[in-house]
C-alpha cells in the first residue's frame, strides 16, 4: 500500500474509490475494502480509499472532546493490511470543506483520483454543508463516466452499530467485546517516558506510555494484560490506567506496562500495546505490601488467560 497526499501517482490508473473517516477500521470497514480489493482485481483497476485527517468535526466545530478508536497513524497500519493498493490522506481544512459537490467529485475523484468506480453508502453525504447525496453522485457518475456501487443499508448500519458498540465497550472496559467488532486487538501507540520509579521499588518495574495525542480513545481505568513486540521479540505483561492511588494524590491519569521476564531501558522508545483481556478496576491498598501482593495476583491472573487462549 503506498500512503498519498498528492494523487500525481494516479494520473497514469483508472481507480475504483471507496471514502470514509474508516476509525477502527473493524469488521464493517473491512467488509466494504474486501469488496473494494475484490472488484479491483476483477476489473483491472486501482483500489483507493480515501479519507481525511483532521476529522471534521475537529476543524469546523472546534470539538475537543471528540475521541476516535485510532490515530491516523494505527489507521494507516491497519489498513496497510487489508490489501489495498493506495491510502489517500486528504487533509480536512474549513476551505476544503466550502468545495461545492461538484468542485469536489471534478477536482478530486475525476482530475486527481481518476476514478472510474466508486464503492459508497446510500446515505453518503457530502460537498459545502453536506448538501449533495447519492443520487447527486450518480448524476455526476453519468455526466463524468464513472460508475457508483451502492452500500446497502444493512451494511452502513452495521459499520455504524460496530462504532458505537466498539467507544461504548472501550468506555466501559469491556475488551473482549471491542476486540471482537475490531477484528484486531485494541491499541495504544505511545512513547516511553520516565516515571517516578516507584514499580521498581517493589520488584514491578513499568515503561509509562505517553500519548501524545488526545483524540485517542483510552479505555475504562483498571488493569488489563497486554502484549507487546521490541526488537521482534513478543512482551506480555500488565498495564494499569489510573491514577495509581495508593502511592500518590495526584489526579493525572497514567498508563504504566509491566512487561513479564524483561528488564531493558526502552526510555524514548516507541511501542504498540495491544489491550487482551481486563482484570480489575485500579483499587487504592492500604501499604505498598499489599498492592505487590495483589500486582502478583494480577501476574498470574494475565499468564493463566494467555495460556488457556493459547496466545503468543
Amino acid at each position: 500500500m503506498e500512503v498519498i497526499q498528492s494523487f500525481q501517482n494516479l494520473n497514469a490508473h483508472k481507480t475504483i474509490v471507496t471514502i470514509g473517516t474508516f476509525d477502527g477500521v473493524h469488521i464493517g470497514h473491512q467488509k466494504i475494502i474486501e469488496r473494494l480489493v475484490n472488484t479491483a482485481k476483477q476489473e483491472n483497476l486501482k483500489s483507493v480509499v480515501l479519507t481525511f485527517f483532521p476529522h471534521p468535526r475537529m476543524v469546523l466545530q472546534k470539538d475537543a472532546n471528540i475521541k476516535l478508536i485510532n490515530t491516523i497513524e494505527e489507521r494507516t497500519h491497519i489498513l496497510d493490511q487489508l490489501g489495498i493498493d493506495y491510502l489517500c490522506v486528504k487533509k480536512f481544512t474549513k476551505e476544503f470543506s466550502r468545495l461545492s459537490a461538484e468542485e469536489f467529485v471534478v477536482d478530486i475523484l475525476v482530475k486527481q483520483l481518476n476514478i472510474k468506480k466508486i464503492i459508497i453508502g446510500y446515505d453518503h453525504h457530502f460537498g459545502r454543508n453536506r448538501s449533495a447525496n447519492i443520487n447527486d453522485l450518480k448524476r455526476f457518475g453519468e455526466i463524468y463516466n464513472f460508475e457508483v456501487e451502492e452500500i446497502s443499508a444493512q451494511d452502513i448500519d452495521d459499520v455504524s452499530v460496530s462504532s458505537t458498540k466498539i467507544r461504548t465497550a472501550l468506555t466501559e472496559g469491556d475488551i473482549e467485546t471491542a476486540n471482537s467488532f475490531l477484528g484486531n486487538n485494541f491499541m495504544l501507540n505511545g512513547i516511553v517516558t520516565k516515571g517516578k520509579g516507584l514499580g521498581k521499588t517493589i520488584n514491578f518495574p513499568t515503561a509509562n506510555i505517553h500519548i501524545s495525542e488526545d483524540y485517542k480513545l483510552i479505555p475504562k481505568q483498571g488493569v488489563y494484560v497486554v502484549r507487546s513486540t521490541y526488537k521482534n521479540q513478543i512482551l506480555f505483561g500488565v498495564m494499569n490506567i489510573g491514577t495509581n492511588p495508593t502511592i500518590s494524590d495526584n489526579t493525572k491519569q497514567t498508563i504504566e506496562v509491566h512487561f513479564f521476564s524483561f528488564n531493558e531501558n526502552i526510555y524514548g522508545e516507541i511501542l504498540t500495546v495491544e489491550i487482551l483481556n481486563r482484570i480489575r478496576d485500579e483499587q487504592k491498598f492500604e501499604s505498598l505490601e499489599a498492592l505487590k501482593k495483589q500486582i502478583e495476583q494480577d501476574k498470574e491472573i494475565a499468564l493463566h488467560y494467555i495460556s488457556q487462549n493459547n496466545i503468543e
